[in-house]
């Protein structure tokens, strides 16, 4: 049987999506790539409905895969994540194709409905309660290599109910996994080669504070897995400001393998504007969470994420953000228009910013970004860093030179030009650490050349 699963929206998304392909192959399923898709006996999708442009992608698709999956009266859909506890049911009503829905928390039995609604070609499930816990997740393991990062969940959900997000109403109320699991999770990707791992949750600095936590709080969590034989590097997200502790700061200079890169959305650089968001910090604590942070590491590179035209937001407020930009110097950002979603206080709040301002508003916000982003990079040719390769890259090498693209420890994207005869003396570099020296500052990538690699030798 065939599967292929297309993903929307956020990096816990990703992480559910590669649990659940992991798992189905495990199981025997054999699975092709998302270009693929309609000659697939299951398809699976993955939706967001953070924003309204992936809600939209994915009725768009849906419409699509109705038609190219005719040929196959076998086959069907199943909608998974935000959107599918969102709308629940409503997608029966709307594609025939549709015969299994699951919600964030119902994610965990999907495998198990996937076999069962392939055997019984008459059967819908739905999987959309609430659970109380973190539900705990079959780990398969298929006999294949394993990619250099690994990505493991630690909670789910979250409590803070910003009046802009609809998370809490699609994902649930927070819920900690507990530690030992999360520990032996993080234990067997580095048995099978891995060597890297991101923690992710909505909300990670608040991971223990609640209900399902078991004593552990997010510093100790992040120590312990710091602390496993065959770790380089250990990242994670999402951050809330008003929940990064003290300790979880200091462990950025007190963990070699802890990377120095943090996203920590700030979402506005106006005091009002954030106050209306609900978001509980304001902007002297936001960079004072900065300062402090730079201080345990100098060279720690942060992104974040900025809300343009929330109700009511002025032209002042929003210089108020730019100005933050320029004062932070963020590295990167995700930048989005504001609009409404359901449930959400921010729909009550008027008056609206007009369409035409937001996008004049959020041109101008990304072009300061461009700017901050390409002056970081550019600082750092002629520079020689630790790079370690995921795959070929799209930028191939001077001549006929192979060329891989890599992560350095902030987690930019290097292409690395190769010597000429590297692929025949290494036949899979995946994985492989290599120091490195920049030769050249793309808009959103590095160059660079080999300067030390011990497995060239």
């Amino acid at each position: 049987m065939l599967f292929s699963i297309i993903t929307f929206g956020c990096q816990m998304n990703a992480g559910d999506s590669e649990w659940l392909a992991r798992t189905l192959r495990g199981m025997g399923w054999e699975e092709i790539p998302p270009d693929k898709a309609a000659k697939a006996d299951v398809v699976v999708i993955n939706t967001c409905s953070v924003r309204k442009k992936p809600e939209e992608k994915v009725y768009s698709l849906l419409g699509r895969l109705r038609d190219a999956m005719r040929d196959n009266p076998r086959a069907f859909v199943a909608v998974g994540g935000c959107l599918a506890q969102q709308a629940g049911e409503e997608f029966f009503r709307r594609f025939p194709q549709v015969r299994l829905v699951f919600g964030t928390d119902g994610a965990a039995a999907a495998p198990q409905a996937i076999e069962r609604l392939a055997a019984e070609p008459g059967l819908r499930l739905s999987l959309l309660d609430f659970a109380e816990r973190y539900e705990p997740r079959e780990r398969h393991w298929p006999d294949e290599k394993v990619a250099s990062q690994a990505f493991v969940t630690i909670m789910q959900g979250c409590d803070n109910f910003c009046a802009y997000c609809i998370v809490p109403h699609v994902r649930g109320r927070q819920k900690s996994r507990p530690a030992p699991d999360v520990l032996a999770e993080c234990r067997e990707w580095l048995a099978r080669g891995a060597t890297e791992i991101t923690l992710l949750g909505q909300n990670v600095n608040s991971y223990g504070q609640d209900a399902s936590g078991d004593g552990t709080g997010f510093a100790d969590l992040l120590r312990d897995v710091a602390g496993l034989p065959g770790l380089r590097w250990l990242r994670f997200v999402t951050s809330h400001p008003k929940d990064i502790a003290p300790e979880v700061i200091r462990a950025f200079a007190e963990l070699d393998n802890l990377a120095p890169k943090l996203h920590l959305p700030v979402q506005s650089g106006s005091d009002r504007i954030l106050s209306l968001m609900g978001r509980k910090y304001d902007r002297a604590r936001y960079l004072d969470i900065v300062a402090r942070l730079r201080e345990a590491r100098p060279d720690i590179a942060l992104s974040t994420d900025l809300i343009v035209g929330f109700p009511t937001e002025t032209e002042a407020e929003f210089r108020e953000t730019l100005s933050l930009m320029e004062e932070v110097r963020f590295e990167s950002s995700f930048s989005f228009l504001y609009n409404d979603r359901p449930g959400v206080r921010a729909c009550d709040i008027e008056p609206k910013v007009a369409d035409a301002v937001k996008t004049r508003r959020l041109l101008e916000l990304q072009a300061l970004q461009e700017r901050l982003t390409e002056e970081a990079y550019a600082a750092w040719v002629g520079r020689e860093i630790e790079v370690v390769f995921e795959r070929g890259s799209r930028k191939d090498g001077p001549g006929d030179a192979p060329s891989l693209a890599g992560r350095d420890p902030y987690g930019r994207v290097v292409n690395v030009a190769l010597p000429t005869d590297a692929v025949k003396r290494e036949e899979d570099l995946t994985g492989q650490t290599a120091r490195v020296t920049i030769t050249m500052a793309k808009k959103h990538s590095l160059n660079a050349t080999l300067a030390e690699a011990p497995w060239l030798r």
